[in-house]
This record gives C-alpha cells, sequence and structure tokens, in this order.
C-alpha cells in the first residue's frame, strides 16, 4: 500500500459506475449523540441560515478515503468469497491506523463486501448482506477497537422490503452501533440507449411508499454526529439533492463513485455548497468483467472552496486522508445563499422524463428486463 502526501495530510464511476451504483436502502438511527431521519418526520429547514446540528466532540477530525479494489463473488464459492472480500476489508481498517494519521472517519466504496457483476436481482439477492448481520458485526469490532466512524456500501437485503435489490451506505460510530443505512437516492435511466436499465430499487423508484414509512426528512437523510452533519450518496450528476442536503445543513458529503467520475462535479458540490465532499473510487480490481483498470483511482477530499485536500495520486489501493476543522468550519458556515425566486417557477413546472414508483409493483428481474420495463415508461418524446 501507498500513501499519498498534499498540503501537509497524509492521502494516499464510466462503464461500472454508470451501472455500479445500485439502489441503496437507508435509515438513520437517532441515539445520544447523533441523530438522523426518524420515521415521519417532516423536513426541517430553518428560515435564518442556521441548521440542526449536534454538539461536537472535538475541534478536528480526521478524514480517510479506502481506495479499495472491487472483487466480485463467485456464486460457485459465496460464502468464502464474500468472506474473503470482508477479511479484506478489516485488513485495510487495521492498515490505516499504522500510518502517520489515523483516520477519526473511514470511507470505503460501494463493494468491498461483495464486488460487482451483471448479476440478475435474484443473485443480487443472494450475495447480498443482511444490516445487521455478521459482516456489519465484524466491521462494527474494528470500530470499537479503534475508536473511528466506518462508512461504506453493500448490496444488501431488507425483510421490510421482500425482493427489493437494494445498495446500502451504512454509518457506525466508534461505539459499534449502527446510526445510518442510507438508501441511493436515484439511479439514471435511459443511460445504455434503452437496451438495459439498472434493476435495484431506489427512493425514487418507490418514492410514496419510502416517505409513507421514513417519513420526507429520510429522503435527503443528513445524519447529525458529534464529528459533523454527514450525508452519504452514491449518485452523481445531480447537483440539486446536493444543494438541497446543504440547505438541510450537511457539512461532509461522503461520495460513492465506483468503476469512475467526473472530477468536477466533486469539486462542484463543495465549491457552490462551501462544504467538504470526499469521493471514493475503486483501485484496480482484478477478477472483474471489465479491464482490471478502467476508471480506477482518484479519490479525493475536496475543501469549501472546491480545491483538493487530498488526492490518490496511484489507482492502487491506497488511503486518501485530510484533517477536517469541523468547529472553525460550522463557527462561520450558514446554508447556501439561493435566490429561489428568480427560477421557482421553471422547477414548478419542470416534467422529470421518468416518473417515481416504477418498481413499486415490479421488480425487474436483471439489467435486460429493466430496459424492457422502462423502455415506454419516459414521457419525453
Amino acid at each position: 500500500m501507498t500513501h499519498d502526501v498534499r498540503k501537509g495530510a497524509l492521502s494516499r464511476r464510466g462503464i461500472l459506475g454508470s451501472i455500479a451504483g445500485l439502489g441503496v436502502a437507508a435509515l438513520a438511527t437517532g441515539r445520544a449523540g447523533a441523530a438522523g431521519p426518524k420515521a415521519g418526520a417532516p423536513v426541517e429547514v430553518r428560515p435564518d441560515g442556521t441548521y440542526p446540528v449536534v454538539p461536537l466532540a472535538r475541534d478536528a477530525f480526521t478524514l480517510g478515503v479506502a481506495q479499495s479494489r472491487v472483487i466480485p463473488v463467485d456464486l460457485a464459492r459465496l460464502n468464502a468469497t464474500r468472506k474473503a472480500n470482508l477479511d479484506h476489508m478489516l485488513a485495510l481498517i487495521d492498515a490505516s491506523t499504522m500510518g502517520f494519521v489515523k483516520p477519526d472517519l473511514l470511507f470505503f466504496h460501494e463493494f468491498p463486501i461483495t464486488g460487482w457483476r451483471d448479476w440478475t436481482r435474484d443473485e443480487v439477492l443472494r450475495v447480498a448482506i443482511d444490516i445487521p448481520g455478521e459482516e456489519t458485526e465484524a466491521i462494527a469490532a474494528k470500530a470499537r477497537a479503534y475508536g473511528m466512524y466506518i462508512v461504506f456500501g453493500s448490496y444488501a437485503r431488507d425483510p421490510d422490503w421482500p425482493g427489493h435489490a437494494l445498495s446500502i451506505t451504512t454509518i457506525i460510530d466508534p461505539a459499534g452501533k449502527i446510526i445510518a443505512k442510507n438508501w441511493k437516492a436515484r439511479n439514471v435511466k435511459g443511460l445504455f440507449g434503452g437496451e438495459t436499465e439498472l434493476f435495484t430499487t431506489t427512493i425514487y423508484d418507490v418514492l410514496d411508499r419510502y416517505t409513507e414509512m421514513y417519513g420526507e426528512d429520510a429522503v435527503v437523510p443528513v445524519v447529525h454526529t458529534p464529528i459533523g452533519n454527514i450525508l452519504t450518496s452514491s449518485i452523481q450528476r445531480e447537483p440539486e439533492y446536493f444543494r438541497a442536503a446543504a440547505i438541510k445543513g450537511a457539512e461532509v458529503i461522503l461520495r460513492t463513485a465506483t468503476g469512475g467520475f467526473s472530477p468536477v462535479d466533486m469539486q462542484a458540490t463543495s465549491l457552490y455548497n462551501g462544504l467538504y465532499t470526499a469521493v471514493c473510487n475503486n483501485a484496480i480490481s482484478p477478477g472483474g468483467p471489465f479491464f482490471e483498470d478502467v476508471n480506477a483511482g482518484g479519490s479525493a477530499i475536496y475543501g469549501p472552496d472546491g480545491e483538493p485536500l487530498a488526492k490518490a495520486t496511484s489507482p492502487n489501493e491506497t488511503l486518501v486522508a485530510a484533517r477536517i476543522p469541523i468547529a472553525q468550519f460550522r463557527a462561520r458556515h450558514r446554508q447556501p445563499m439561493i435566490h429561489k425566486e428568480l427560477f421557482l417557477k421553471e422547477f414548478e413546472q419542470y416534467v422529470p422524463r421518468y416518473p417515481p414508483n416504477l418498481f413499486e409493483k415490479y421488480q425487474p428481474s436483471d439489467l435486460k428486463d429493466a430496459g424492457r420495463y422502462l423502455k415506454d415508461k419516459g414521457r419525453w418524446k
């Protein structure tokens, strides 16, 4: 493993990325010292530029981004290969503490445990993990041992959503408690010419039922923790979503980007909203369906001015880290300034190409079935 240094800090989607960000299932569990959306909670946006927080436990924290490989599990040896991936992830958690700077929050990409391949929905449900489950318990033990937050994505099952293939971003706190399980907000439809589409379930795909179950606040789930307000997301090129998060008080946005990403998209999230953004991409990944170096590397942390604080200079497995002066930042930070009256009418009249709730009654069986199902669902000419 290598470490890159930029500005004095330790530092170490795209073919796969446009396919790989799959639907995720998410709720944040409220608890002392950490808070997130609760069932039935309305959206809270303060009218004075401030936003909800919990008291900070420290003036600054070290954010670490674990750029690691994506190895798909072998369905013929499912348990063994999934465990091998988990063991590798656990070893990287150990390794992150052996450098000059130990992360207070360690952030992985979407699929460190299951990997990604063009599986069917039934196959995804086989490779998926339970949250909580054996894998999260092992990761929680590391969180307790090192006193760190650990954030990672995975295919997951949820008994409240039987048959739905989900991809969840989980936040585990230093006490080993799961404080958030965040659904992916949406998948891009129409990206592959209508022949194939993503089939996993996102918030947008079941929006009405989702809000009935969890409340409107859970659609953009900003999690209030003692090291800052955190939003996790695996979507790209939807700046309005991150603007909404910033209005709600997001201070640090953690974005997974397995399979490549546009650095401009990440930088703009920070620049336009005046907050911290980290992106975790995969490293060189042998054993997948593509060339092992396709769109690998580039994981980075950006400051509120959009400039990189730390960036991977290698596509190999590596740690990117930077110190976040959260207390100093919070003292002067406010919601972004938006002159909404200038363009509110345009947003009110805009009709999205695809309506929400398309997976409420039908979940496609694979990528091609999703393409067939969605082919006539668009509202644009």
